[in-house]
């Protein structure tokens, strides 16, 4: 089993789900940005890691935009250096147009992450040595007003065979990665990630998610991660 294989059975999977009101627009990055989500993991997934960083889902100015978890555009293309042809989800949301690497907003969550990543490793190859980040589901969840409906909001008959599938990829990929530790970025991906790993020797850990609606984050990510690290017994 190899990430290319993981992702394909997921998109196949995830393709006949369907989503009622509020949810009015569906995309899924990993079909119309996948070339850069498979060179992120062909340049940096390669080999076994100590750590994978789980987050939720993307964000609209992030991997909805570049295909990469966390992806903030000048992120991806200054520090990753990563940048590939995105195409276009089959029905668009007006107020959430996919520019891809044109896209001028700035994912505040992807530029922390990676801002973080690079004050602290200073090249992608060191910090990947290590870690990689992954997100738990791949699709984003639009309303009718153009706003963000995350999954743990979705009704149970929703979340149920969504969860199912990403459950099931992401103890694939866990599989294939050998991590000492996974952590998830945010309550809900540590919850997801607790329930993948019932019956696995692998630790299971949780750090402050990086979102701007998270006051806790505003008053200092990076020292507050750093704590927390040292806490899970991480040196970084």
């Amino acid at each position: 089993m190899n990430i290319k294989t993981i992702t394909d059975q997921l998109v196949d999977e995830l393709k006949p789900l369907t989503f009622k009101s509020p949810v009015t627009h569906v995309y899924n990055p990993l079909e119309y940005s996948r070339k850069s989500y498979d060179l992120y993991f062909e340049r940096y997934g390669q080999g076994a890691k100590e750590v994978l960083l789980i987050g939720m889902n993307p964000g609209p100015f992030g991997m909805v935009q570049t295909g990469i978890p966390f992806g903030e555009v000048a992120a991806v293309k200054e520090w990753l250096q990563i940048e590939e042809e995105v195409g276009r989800p089959d029905n668009s949301h007006p107020k959430r147009p996919v520019l891809g690497f044109d896209c001028q907003r700035s994912e505040v969550s992807g530029r922390r992450v990676w801002g973080w990543a690079k004050n602290q490793f200073g090249s992608p190859e060191a910090f990947f040595k290590r870690f990689m980040v992954l997100n738990y589901c791949p699709l984003v969840f639009i309303e009718e007003s153009g706003r963000n409906r995350t999954p743990d909001k979705l009704p149970k008959h929703e979340k149920e065979p969504l969860f199912d599938s990403c459950d099931k990829a992401l103890k694939q990929t866990i599989e294939l990665f050998k991590p000492k530790i996974v952590i998830g970025v945010g309550a809900f991906a540590e919850k997801r990630a607790s329930e993948v790993l019932k019956g696995m020797d692998i630790r299971i850990g949780r750090i402050t998610h990086p979102s701007p609606a998270n006051p806790k984050a505003n008053k200092g990510w990076t020292e507050c991660i750093a704590r927390e690290f040292s806490e899970l017994g991480i040196t970084i």
